[in-house]
């Protein structure tokens, strides 16, 4: 790997928005953002993040150095980036291609990719809700290392360019093993990349194995993205509905563990009632789903529901809350997906 690490971001909402901030702290990186509905904002006026833990902070996706302010004091560091793009087909291979997209049509989202991957040189670094995430980018680039991610940041991009960012802020991270590959190549990979995220001075923690903690959002998710889009109120008026509301969701998040269960990876007794009670800890929220659903974009179905009703299904194990939501929203998204 070069002196200077060549990182392309794809999917430049409000979480890529903040990991391309985090990225940008290091002198050692040189970045490319694809950038879409937000394109001409963000070539005008770069990415804005006004952040309760990091200060306010705009930086410029535009090669060469950029003033930022570091929380209230006004120290400046350089920004190396590179430029804004529309398209992965004008950027050239690169060290890292975070995906920080919605996880909507994986298998053609990998095929756009193409060209910034060299699979002797390139790590896909995974930052989306969902299960079952890594298995389109595998497919289509067997050689390349793939780091996944589960991330627990509170952001939101209020108008193209500009973020907001709560205190909430972790993520875990760790390999998707890659039996074709050395181990220590890997390795290597994923402690380069850490020390990026370290550099960006943001909370992190490396795991083993990843998919228990990819599994145990997908149990919240599947709850509280589903419910939340199919009845349009947030999650504190939907507990407080009825009183089968709360062994509804009960019910539902039980049988995702099940279906976890059955493909070997251990999710802990005692999860739904942790999951309830972060969720009674905290005022009512809607979800990035609900949201997608009012503004009339795809939703991430198959990531977080159809992948568990798929395996559940194969392993036959009985999951009918979960199948009926499924079926339901995939109504509702084709619906959408009709009307573009």
């Amino acid at each position: 790997m070069s002196e200077n690490i060549d990182v392309l971001l794809y999917g430049l909402g409000a979480i890529g928005s903040f990991y391309a901030f985090i990225l940008s702290r290091s002198d050692r990186v040189r970045l490319t953002v694809v950038a879409r509905s937000n394109y001409d904002a963000v070539k005008a006026n770069g990415i804005t993040i006004n952040s309760e833990n990091h200060g306010n902070h705009t930086f410029h996706p535009h090669k060469g150095e950029q003033a930022s302010s570091k929380g209230y004091f006004c120290q400046k560091y350089a920004v190396l980036t590179e430029t804004v793009v529309k398209s992965p087909a004008e950027a050239g291979p690169v060290d890292y291609v975070v995906c920080a997209h919605k996880a909507i049509d994986q298998e053609d989202v990998a095929i756009k990719l193409g060209p910034a991957v060299d699979q002797n040189r390139t790590t896909i670094v995974i930052i989306q809700n969902g299960v079952g995430n890594e298995e389109a980018f595998r497919n289509q680039f067997p050689m390349s290392s793939i780091l996944t991610c589960v991330t627990w940041v509170g952001a939101i991009q209020h108008s193209p360019g500009i973020v907001k960012h709560t205190k909430s802020e972790d993520m875990q991270i760790g390999l998707f093993p890659n039996s074709q590959l050395d181990f220590s190549t890997e390795k290597q990979r994923l402690d380069s990349f850490a020390n990026l995220l370290r550099n960006g001075e943001t909370r992190f923690t490396i795991l083993e194995d990843m998919q228990p903690q990819r599994w145990e959002k997908v149990v919240w998710n599947v709850a509280w993205n589903s419910i939340t889009t199919l009845t349009l109120v947030d999650t504190q008026t939907w507990l407080h509905s009825s009183p089968d509301a709360e062994p509804y969701t009960r019910r539902l998040m039980d049988e995702v563990i099940q279906v976890a269960r059955g493909c070997g990876v251990h999710l802990q007794d005692g999860l739904v009632d942790q999951l309830m009670d972060r969720i009674n800890a905290m005022p009512g929220i809607g979800s990035s789903m609900q949201t997608d659903c009012k503004n009339g974009r795809p939703m991430e179905i198959d990531v977080i529901l159809g992948f568990p009703v798929r395996k559940s299904r194969e392993l036959a194990i009985p999951a009918p809350y979960l199948e009926s939501l499924y079926v339901l929203l995939r109504a509702v998204d084709g619906r959408i997906r009709a009307a573009l």
